[in-house]
């Protein structure tokens, strides 16, 4: 999490529970803020158009396509989120805060000309107007930002800051959204230009907080480009997940209870709309991870590595190992625990609340939100024992948990259009199931042979593993006259 656990333990020391609320609060605006931002953005925005009269079928294209540039830009972003997350841990732990600014600049320059290229090009076919491929291009730029800036915000201590621009951002979305409808007209373009000041507004802000943090040292744009060289694991264990994830919702858009709403876009209502609600059910996971294993679990790993390092004695080091364990299966257990109490209230709670909602639930949706709450619930207890392997380097055993994952539930889903329409959402439950499976009996192995991985699993001698990345790294570079 690039520096969060330290201000995350000054925010857990103070007592009183609206001090455990701000530091809950702020942990998850930083974690899950642009996430729960999409979740307002389309509810929000969808509410509008049905309030000021939007037909039905436009009201349908519209939630598409915020959705295809959310699930689009969520999944090319994540080609280089989680090694970017390394890079700008890496800087931090060297004291080379200078060089952050600039690797984001850099990623930019990449990232968004070829993305944009990508997308534009499926816009360029995807049937819908001039103006909505226009503002569907605009959307799907600022989403690649906004996750991206997601990895460099989790290292500022200014969590009030990054509080204030989520909530600002989605208070004046809303705000626009409403005068554009009542004193221009409602639109597809209307509601989807308010979604796009909104995110515009919130990268912004986000920019202001981290040129205000952080110095550029004006160099070394493209010097992380050689992270995806050395943790090229990393990449593929993003996509992965990001596959495993998203790709039932997809296959349900060409199944029986999906459809065409507009040219290339399609959409399924009754299963996406139960998708996205089972989803919100996790984000508890989310948070309590950062907040609970941050700060309690970290110190006890850093002080294990540091006898490592340092001159620690073998008692005093299989102390620590016992302490660390002790720690990481409590909170672990914490975690499962909470998680599964969320569940539960969610199934029974959370379906009397959205069955009163004007979100049309029927049978079929409250079938769908009762499996997926499961099936999302048992991924979360699973992605936080695969982020565990990712702490002690194991990127071995998360590379294989995250294809398991989305080879699993890919290929569930889509044995399962064979079957009833009433039972599509086992398919990405099972996946779940077998993910969190596989990460358990991964952790569990790794873990009792922790010493032997620290100590003979690693190589004598540095190996150079520049490639492709590296290569065009350096040659960036030296174009800007850097050595």
């Amino acid at each position: 999490m690039a520096g969060i656990g330290f201000e995350l333990k000054r925010l857990f020391k103070e007592k009183g529970v609206i001090a455990i609320l701000k530091a809950y609060g702020y942990t998850g605006a930083v974690t899950t803020g642009p996430m729960i931002l999409g979740v307002l953005f389309l509810l929000s925005i969808s509410y509008m158009g049905q309030f000021f009269g939007l037909v039905p079928a436009d009201r349908d294209l519209m939630v598409s396509m915020i959705t295809y540039a959310l699930l689009a830009s969520l999944i090319y972003s994540g080609l280089f989120s989680m090694v970017m997350t390394r890079y700008v841990a890496d800087m931090l732990y060297q004291e080379r805060n200078g060089d952050i600014l600039p690797s984001l600049e850099g990623l930019c320059i990449i990232m968004l000309p070829s993305g944009s290229i990508f997308f534009g090009i499926f816009l360029g076919f995807s049937g819908i107007s001039f103006s909505l491929m226009v503002i569907e291009y605009i959307l799907f730029v600022e989403l690649l930002l906004v996750w991206t800036l997601m990895n460099y915000l989790t290292a500022i201590k200014d969590y009030k800051g990054i509080f204030v621009s989520y909530l600002l951002a989605a208070l004046l979305a809303i705000g626009l959204s409403y005068l554009l409808c009542r004193f221009v007209g409602v639109s597809i373009e209307s509601l989807l230009l308010s979604a796009c000041s909104g995110y515009g507004i919130m990268i912004c802000m986000d920019m202001v907080l981290l040129f205000r943090y952080f110095k550029s040292s004006g160099r070394h744009h493209f010097a992380f480009l050689s992270w995806f060289d050395e943790y090229k694991d990393l990449m593929i264990i993003s996509v992965a997940m990001d596959i495993g994830l998203f790709s039932h919702l997809v296959i349900a858009w060409f199944s029986k209870v999906g459809g065409q709403v507009g040219g290339l876009f399609y959409s399924a209502p009754k299963h996406d709309i139960a998708a996205m609600f089972a989803f919100l059910t996790i984000l508890i996971t989310s948070i309590n991870f950062v907040a609970s294993v941050e700060v309690h679990f970290y110190p006890k790993y850093r002080k294990y590595y540091d006898l490592f390092n340092g001159s620690g004695s073998i008692t005093e080091i299989r102390q620590a190992e016992e302490e660390m364990m002790t720690v990481l299966d409590h909170e672990l257990a914490y975690t499962a625990r909470r998680q599964f109490y969320m569940t539960a209230i969610s199934l029974s709670l959370g379906l009397v609340v959205l069955t009163k909602l004007p979100l049309g639930f029927d049978a079929l949706m409250e079938g769908y939100f009762r499996i997926l709450c499961v099936g999302y619930g048992v991924y979360a207890i699973g992605n936080v024992m695969m982020l565990i392997l990712l702490y002690f380097i194991d990127y071995d055993g998360a590379r294989r948990a995250s294809l398991i994952f989305a080879f699993s539930t890919t290929g569930a889903c889509l044995l399962s259009l064979f079957i009833d329409v009433k039972y599509y959402g086992f398919g990405f439950a099972l996946g779940s199931l077998c993910y969190c499976f596989y990460c358990w009996l991964r952790l569990r192995k790794y873990m009792s042979k922790l010493s032997y991985h620290i100590l003979s699993t690693q190589p004598l001698m540095k190996e150079n593993r520049q490639g492709f990345w590296g290569r065009l790294g350096e040659s960036l570079m030296k174009r800007k006259g850097v050595s």
